[in-house]
């Protein structure tokens, strides 16, 4: 009798493809700009995007922040402009911390095993899908986009005593811009991430920013809540 063929062993699904893909290029980038960019300027970038420096300097300065003319009236409560606007960064914030917990402990994709010396704030944090880092700041920069004509009015301008024509007001959103790409970008090249993980993180952001501008913001929350 003649012996049966060995069965082909089944392809790899378009998922695990892409995964095995995403793991090669982000190993790539990782070994070809580790021994070009000094280690100092990506643990910057990932220090200047850590929820553990955020969120205490939101909160600092939301409570810091005097409420001025508040007052109570029918349906909602009024708040200062520089309040509103804080409490707003404080909601998407604690969103994005939400969603990218949840997720993180739902797909549990390790991170790279030429990840080193990283602190862990959280259990979730051993997981490396998708990034915090790049959703946060993305949201961040999302939120300045979004609410930039507050933000030049107020917390430039009347708070911060700029002029109004200065570099810094008018091109402040797209430095926020900037410095969130690159922080996201950073998260790759220091080997916290893969390439994936940053591209969904940064959507994610994206589309957090939007969420809070357009729907979940103080103004409606407090409409829903206080009738």
């Amino acid at each position: 009798m003649e012996s049966k063929a060995p069965q082909q062993l089944s392809s790899p699904t378009v998922l695990r493809r892409l995964i095995n893909l995403d793991t090669a290029v982000s190993l790539k980038l990782y070994t070809y700009f580790q021994p070009i960019l000094p280690f100092s300027l990506l643990k910057s970038l990932e220090l200047s995007g850590d929820g553990r420096l955020f969120f205490p300097i939101i909160l600092s300065i939301l409570l810091t922040t005097t409420p001025g003319v508040a007052t109570l009236t029918s349906t909602t409560v009024t708040l200062t402009p520089t309040a509103n606007l804080l409490l707003n960064l404080l909601i998407g914030s604690l969103l994005d911390l939400v969603l990218i917990g949840l997720i993180k402990h739902l797909i549990q994709r390790p991170r790279p095993v030429y990840n080193k010396n990283m602190f862990l704030s959280f259990a979730v944090d051993h997981w490396s899908f998708p990034s915090g880092h790049s959703s946060r700041v993305s949201f961040i920069a999302t939120f300045c986009f979004l609410y930039s004509n507050h933000i030049r009015e107020i917390l430039l301008i009347k708070v911060l005593n700029l002029y109004a024509k200065s570099v810094v007001v008018e091109y402040f959103a797209v430095a926020v811009g900037l410095w969130a790409f690159v922080t996201s970008v950073s998260r790759v090249l220091l080997g916290r991430h893969f390439v994936l993980d940053v591209v969904f993180g940064g959507t994610l952001g994206v589309i957090e920013g939007m969420l809070v501008f357009r729907l979940l913001n103080y103004h409606n929350l407090s409409s829903w809540f206080i009738r």
